[in-house]
């Protein structure tokens, strides 16, 4: 049964800094969501509020997962993790010191994703071949792109039923963005996951999400219903292509 994520009157501040004023977004089941936006205008935060690691001031966060729903305001990060919500972050965040291998195990530590660490590590070493060529590697002493896969492999270790995904071409040379985002697409359809995507590389983010929303200075500046009507907005047009 797919997962949803519905997010309601979301405001969000760091102490008297407000960054996220009334923020309302819909992932329904099996959908690939694009969050777009500059840097500075909220995305991460709100990815952040969605994972329990900043608290929202107001506003609702459920998650529908086989047909139980659940508010995650108020929850902890490791409740929100063992619900099955996986979140990619920006930057990686991975353990420099620990090898590919001991990156990826760490991230099955959901219960229940032990029961098969086994057939979700060689996925992730079929998908990402390179992962596989590097598994006793640090993982800190890969490329920015090597990096990129092994995060997104981290997450899928943990057998979510949501993905998050927080700028996934951030320090990425153009060619790995493509790759990056086409391997989205491709663990998203394998798992049958609901992904919402953060991302500012418009481009690359319409092409695998089905719909997306804009966000500026913190609201929701524009909802598009599919990925033609997100080209043919004037707004994002304004904001991405210069016109």
């Amino acid at each position: 049964m797919a997962s949803s994520l519905t997010i309601e009157g979301v405001h969000a501040a760091y102490g008297a800094v407000r960054v996220i004023e009334d923020v309302s977004i819909a992932v329904k089941p099996g959908e690939t969501v694009a969050l777009l936006g500059t840097n500075g205008n909220g995305k991460s935060t709100l990815m952040k509020c969605v994972m329990g690691i900043v608290r929202p001031k107001d506003g609702s966060i459920i998650a529908e997962i086989d047909g139980e729903k659940h508010e995650l305001v108020g929850r902890t990060t490791e409740q929100i993790v063992d619900l099955g919500i996986a979140l990619v972050p920006e930057g990686r965040r991975l353990f420099p010191k620990l090898t590919v291998e001991e990156n990826l195990l760490l991230g099955a530590f959901r219960p229940k994703a032990r029961s098969e660490i086994k057939a979700n590590l060689n996925f992730c070493f079929e998908s990402f071949p390179r992962l596989a060529e590097r598994r006793r590697q640090l993982a800190g002493s890969m490329s920015g792109g090597e990096q990129q896969m092994l995060a997104l492999a981290r997450a899928l270790m943990l057998k979510p039923r949501i993905l998050l995904v927080d700028e996934p071409s951030v320090g990425l040379a153009p060619q790995l963005v493509a790759r990056t985002i086409d391997a989205i697409k491709l663990l998203k359809d394998h798992y049958q996951l609901t992904v919402l995507m953060a991302e500012q590389n418009f481009t690359q983010a319409i092409r695998i999400a089905d719909r997306g929303y804009v966000i500026v200075h913190g609201k929701i500046a524009f909802e598009g219903r599919s990925a033609s009507e997100l080209n043919n907005n004037d707004l994002v047009r304004k904001l991405y292509m210069g016109m």
